[in-house]
């Protein structure tokens, strides 16, 4: 940039940025399942653990003699380092980029990985300003197609996506019937139970168009007892599949890479019982609430009370100079 006029190269930048975010998102490719394969996308708040119930959950599910695929869908690609142990996974849209670009072709072995009978790999997504996050998870299924997915031979294929995020490809699983059903990972904070709430609306927007997906339920994590969360999910309709408690030993198990999703861990029965009520649950279509409604599940003690909304008038937003203007009006005095 110089003397404030950015360089003709910035610009190029700026306006291939702009002609991506202009077009359509493409139609994913879709195909016939061979297999009775539960799909099931795993949606929530950034940071609100998902990633670490899913590892736990696929772990354990493996465990119980299934077979397992887990997708991370979130181009921060750390859904998989738990159950690596912190050691990152080349991503699919990365490493299909350099494979293409050394004239190879891409296999599965490049991006697959497995602990324990359970299989990962994660999709990736570009840099921060540097590409569309949905477009990524897009191109990702698509190289997913080609390299066989609907011929693929699993119990559960779990899709990790974030729930904060509304563009498309963010929703692609809701929108265009890729899963069965959604589970939603939520807490007890306004926060987390919004996202939530919003992935309800979502099924419900769908649901109406002929969709088929719909809510199995809700994961409560980091759970301390106040109960927002439980009293969400009987307003909306969906029932609470594991309440994961706020324990010191969980998070700093979790903060050193451990899997606590396991029979002999003190911690197994839980997600026993999640891996078990997850194949269970039927796909419910939700009845999501007004913002009011979501507010309203916490205590009035904890919101400041007695605040109405008061219009801004012109005088407002303006110096007092500027709203008094001469007129160019010419007046003619009157006989």
């Amino acid at each position: 940039m110089s003397d404030g006029v950015i360089t003709d190269g910035v610009s190029k930048v700026y306006d291939t940025l702009r002609k991506e975010a202009a077009a359509p998102l493409p139609e994913p490719i879709t195909g016939p399942a061979t297999k009775e394969t539960q799909i099931i996308a795993i949606y929530g708040k950034g940071g609100i653990g998902k990633s670490f119930t899913l590892a736990n959950l696929s772990y354990m599910l493996a465990q119980l003699g299934k077979k397992v695929l887990l997708i991370g869908c979130d181009p921060k690609s750390d859904t998989t380092s738990l159950l690596f142990g912190g050691k990152a996974c080349p991503t699919i849209i990365q490493t299909s980029s350099k494979m293409k670009e050394a004239g190879a072709d891409l296999k599965i072995g490049d991006v697959c990985f497995k602990r324990d009978g359970v299989f990962a790999m994660e999709l990736g997504g570009p840099e921060v300003g540097r590409g569309c996050g949905g477009r990524g998870i897009i191109h990702g299924f698509e190289t997913l197609e080609k390299l066989g997915f609907h011929d693929w031979d699993f119990d559960y294929v779990l899709l990790d996506f974030l729930g904060d995020v509304v563009c498309g490809g963010f929703g692609l699983p809701i929108a265009r019937d890729m899963c069965q059903k959604v589970v939603v990972v939520g807490s007890n904070d306004l926060q987390s139970l919004y996202v939530a709430n919003n992935v309800c609306s979502a099924v419900q927007y769908f649901r109406k168009l002929g969709g088929n997906v719909g809510v199995a339920g809700l994961v409560i994590n980091k759970d301390d007892g106040t109960g927002e969360a439980q009293a969400f999910a009987e307003s909306v309709g969906i029932p609470v599949l594991a309440a994961i408690p706020q324990h010191e030993d969980i998070r700093r198990k979790s903060a050193n890479y451990q899997i606590i999703g396991h029979p002999e861990n003190q911690w197994g029965p839980l997600f026993g019982q999640l891996a078990t009520a997850l194949g269970e649950a039927p796909p419910i279509l939700p009845e999501p609430l007004s913002q009011d409604d979501l507010i309203g599940l916490f205590e009035a003690s904890d919101k400041t009370s007695g605040i109405v909304l008061d219009p801004a008038t012109e005088e407002d937003m303006c110096a007092a100079s500027s709203l008094s203007k001469p007129s160019l009006e010419i007046i003619y005095d009157t006989v």
